[in-house]
């Protein structure tokens, strides 16, 4: 094989892939989208917690420990838990009933950590206004880092008896921790190691750059979204995201500032958007682009 034009350092980190890149349910069952990321050459899987189905409150806890028996059994780890419910029922939501709804969604989801096998929860702790829930109206600053901060306290004693550890994700365009003094900020007032940080590096693309924050987080970081974005592009929203190398991230740079803190953990490729035709094509192709960011070629 030719050596790579771009020099590539060997990093010791783990690929993984959220399964919102893959067509599952809808084309696929629960196992087949595992051994499709296990012969894609995955370590691991981040899967999604819906408000029905497979993996929701529906969910005994005897059927959460079986679908994380059957990802061992095929090969791959389960490397967190996600969920858009965050989001129609946020943790700072003006209506009180859908904050509780979302505070109840959030302890059904540590929960559904420990049954699964996993030690990472995503937590989206809030948001001022978010442009893709046009009937949630805006929240003021102050309000929002609150009842965020009240929400957070309520779920870690849980978080803590279960082993999770509540992964605070930074979020593009919904006006809240938007830097990452903020960040540190919110995370340290908890005091509590199971109070890390879930990063993205696409949702801050449009404004800064992900090497950037990586260096000031540090250790805070206990979990990673690989997202690929352009600052080329104006559109600023799910359908901005692409696929791993087709944007403007500095990966080389990326990928250094993990390694100088530390970072071994997984990177989870985040896609919104499972290919129509043959949509395993993206997962291999995903896959074989960690390789090479990683130094496991060329």
């Amino acid at each position: 094989m030719p050596r790579s034009v771009t020099p590539t350092k060997r990093y010791d980190m783990k690929k993984s892939i959220n399964f919102w890149a893959l067509p599952y349910p809808q084309k696929m069952t629960l196992r087949q989208a595992l051994e499709l990321c296990k012969d894609a050459g995955f370590d691991g899987v981040e899967l999604n917690f819906d408000e029905k189905g497979e993996i929701s409150p529906e969910a005994s806890d005897r059927d959460l420990h079986a679908i994380g028996q059957m990802a061992r059994a095929v090969g791959i780890q389960i490397s967190g838990l996600c969920s858009f419910l965050f989001w129609p029922y946020s943790l700072t939501h003006e209506d009180p009933k859908k904050r509780q709804r979302g505070l109840e969604l959030a302890f059904h989801m540590i929960r559904a950590c420990k049954a699964l096998g996993t030690e990472n929860l995503l937590i989206v702790p809030g948001s001022v206004y978010a442009a893709w829930v046009p009937d949630a109206p805006p929240v003021p600053f102050d309000v929002c880092e609150r009842r965020a901060k009240e929400a957070v306290r309520q779920l870690l004693p849980e978080a803590e008896k279960a082993g999770v550890y509540l992964n605070i994700e930074n979020i593009f365009v919904n006006g809240f921790l938007h830097s990452p003094q903020e960040m540190i900020q919110f995370v340290d007032s908890f005091q509590s190691d199971r109070v890390r940080v879930h990063f993205d590096t696409g949702n801050i693309m449009q404004y800064h750059f992900p090497e950037h924050w990586i260096r000031l987080l540090g250790r805070r970081i206990k979990n990673v979204h690989l997202k690929e974005a352009s600052k080329k592009v104006n559109e600023f929203n799910l359908n901005t995201f692409r696929p791993l190398l087709d944007g403007t991230t500095n990966w080389p740079a990326v990928l250094e500032a993990f390694d100088q803190i530390g970072y071994r953990g997984y990177l989870t490729f985040e896609y919104f958007h499972p290919w129509e035709y043959w949509p395993e094509a993206l997962i291999y192709q995903t896959s074989d682009a960690l390789d090479w960011m990683l130094g496991r070629k060329g």
